[in-house]
């Protein structure tokens, strides 16, 4: 049967299992009718088709459901999480089609406002959301994430025909990659999610906030008139706000974790190598950088263990990429923790943190005690200044962007660094003209102090389970009107980088530990980001940690702030 044979009904679809004879209640917005099913479906001189009566049956249910407005149908599915979603279509509850028109029309409404969304695909996800409907009804087998809407980052992130201006650099608005990046690539093919877009991100990811001279600022959901965090600002604020159950992140430094803390949703960054990144022509350079990373933003721990369970896995690509058998992650996410120790450190040695933000995680450490693990404060042993690591950090990765500019240069003939220098804020030229300067013992200099970094961490990690930190050192910052949002340059009177002097998650980079941000709680009504971070190759530990602290805190009473947001900006 074709997909189109079940129709994208505005409401909740009834058991599509056929073979009993009981009547079933079916309740719809006061309606009410018995449905009697039937075990064989014969009729007068001739066979009827199993087709056939899906076909009049669900016309019917159709008529009946239509007294509910899409509106109130995409209000009912917009918080829903991805694992929900999933098994409600796997169910036949939901069919993707009716998913995917309610999730389109809550971008229609919401994202003009917001900014999160820089390119949408509707009639390719319409197309793929049939297809999927088609799946479902011919018993085929299903992804983990089947019919689930999602979306791209509009960075290093490309799925062919999609535009890739690599963070809104304006002379690549309608430029063109015609490759997969792994998560389009994973999701799609073994998750069944459904990509509907791409959302904004930060110029090249080379800052902690979401904003460009193309596109603009990514508003956040709690307060319209501050920053959604970057780089990945775009897919933080959409998950937030209903538009989605899940987004792609990539992260170099910051990028996954600084807006989930920002937009108060939940964001994974995996072990180096658990989800293989895979940069064309350059299989090396996810490394030789702060290690890079691909991963999920969601709303629940639960959706992301999902989502790593779809991206995780070798890819011959990558040789980085880890060989270990599968991992159902989910599993973590219902295991204890009692008996893990916790090492808490409030500042990493080196970074000042806001009075309120410090407060605030100082409070949610603790939780972990109440599911019977152990706390206690330390000290890593940094020796290096504020201004050497952060500077080591943008010193690493410029040279990544150099060298995609020089090939941009050999291959598609566009000199970015030329004749379109003024797509690119004075802070990012100030790194390119440092970078140029860089001689190989400089960067030899910057791996030394990246390796300090490692070490310091190795060893608390060597005596402790789990290292829990702040996400990020202060609240969302205002958005600019210039297309040049950055975070503050000084803290409690000291001063830091503006670009990434704040966000306490690039130490991860140098390392390859995995971290989490998890929703703290909130400060003057703007959401607080907790980091866990895990042993090497510990992912387990990072979710199930996750996992206790959602369990005790649960933080998705605090989207009744994005639900009644304003739409104007």
């Amino acid at each position: 049967m074709d997909g189109s044979a079940w129709p994208a009904c505005a409401g909740r679809l009834p058991d599509r299992n056929i073979g009993r004879a009981e009547p079933s209640t079916l309740h719809i917005d006061g309606f009410e009718s018995k449905i009697r099913k039937i075990d064989k479906l014969t009729a007068r001189g001739a066979q009827r088709s199993f087709e056939t009566f899906v076909t009049v049956y669900f016309v019917t249910m159709e008529k009946a459901m239509s007294s509910q407005s899409p509106a109130s149908f995409s209000d009912e599915l917009a918080y829903l999480p991805a694992a929900d979603l999933a098994a409600r279509i796997r169910r036949r509850d939901l069919s993707p089609v009716e998913v995917m028109e309610a999730f389109i029309a809550r971008i229609e409404a919401r994202n003009p406002s917001l900014n999160a969304f820089v390119f949408t695909d509707f009639d390719g996800a319409r197309k793929r959301a049939k297809e999927a409907e088609s799946a479902v009804m011919t018993g085929e087998q299903l992804g983990q994430l089947h019919g689930v809407p999602s979306a791209l980052k509009d960075l290093f992130d490309f799925k062919p025909g999609w535009p890739a201006s690599l963070g809104g650099i304006r002379t690549l608005k309608n430029h063109v990659v015609n490759a997969y990046c792994v998560f389009c690539e994973r999701m799609e093919a073994r998750g069944g999610a459904i990509l509907l877009g791409k959302t904004n991100s930060a110029l090249l990811g080379f800052r902690a906030t979401c904003d460009n001279y193309l596109y603009g600022p990514t508003r956040n959901p709690f307060n319209l008139a501050k920053n959604s965090g970057g780089s990945s600002g775009g897919s933080a604020a959409a998950v937030a706000d209903g538009l989605l159950p899940i987004a792609e992140g990539t992260d170099a430094g910051a990028s996954i974790r600084i807006p989930a803390a920002w937009c108060g949703v939940y964001g994974l960054k995996a072990s180096f190598g658990r989800v293989p990144f895979v940069i064309h022509g350059h299989s090396f350079g996810a490394a030789d950088s702060p290690f890079l990373f691909e991963g999920p933003i969601t709303r629940t721990v639960e959706d992301a263990a999902i989502a790593l369970n779809v991206l995780s896995g070798p890819d011959p690509r990558d040789p980085f990429s880890l060989t270990e058998t599968p991992t159902d992650f989910t599993a973590a996410t219902r295991r204890s923790i009692r008996g893990l120790k916790i090492a808490y450190s409030p500042n990493l040695d080196i970074f000042p943190v806001d009075k309120a933000v410090r407060e605030t995680v100082n409070r949610a450490v603790r939780v972990f005690e109440e599911a019977g693990a152990h706390v206690e404060e330390v000290k890593l042993g940094i020796t290096h200044s504020h201004k050497e690591l952060t500077d080591a950090w943008s010193g690493l990765y410029i040279l990544l962007n150099l060298h995609a500019f020089e090939n941009m240069k050999k291959q598609d003939g566009i000199d970015l660094l030329g004749k379109h220098r003024e797509d690119f804020p004075p802070q990012f030229l100030e790194w390119v003209e440092k970078g140029k300067r860089l001689s190989g013992v400089d960067f030899h200099r910057n791996q030394a102090v990246r390796s300090e970094v490692f070490n310091a961490l190795q060893g608390v990690l060597g005596n402790f389970n789990l290292l829990v930190t702040p996400t990020s050192a202060c609240p969302p910052v205002d958005n600019a009107d210039d297309g040049n949002t950055v975070g503050p340059s000084s803290i409690n009177g000291v001063e830091i980088d503006p670009l990434v002097g704040w966000a306490m998650t690039y130490f991860l980079n140098f390392s390859g530990h995995p971290a989490a941000s998890v929703p703290a709680g909130l400060s003057n009504g703007l959401p607080v980001g907790m980091q866990i971070i895990g042993r090497r190759n510990a992912d387990v530990d990072v979710l199930a940690a996750s996992a206790a602290f959602e369990r005790l805190r649960p933080w998705h009473e605090n989207y009744r702030i994005c639900r009644e947001r304003s739409l104007r900006v």
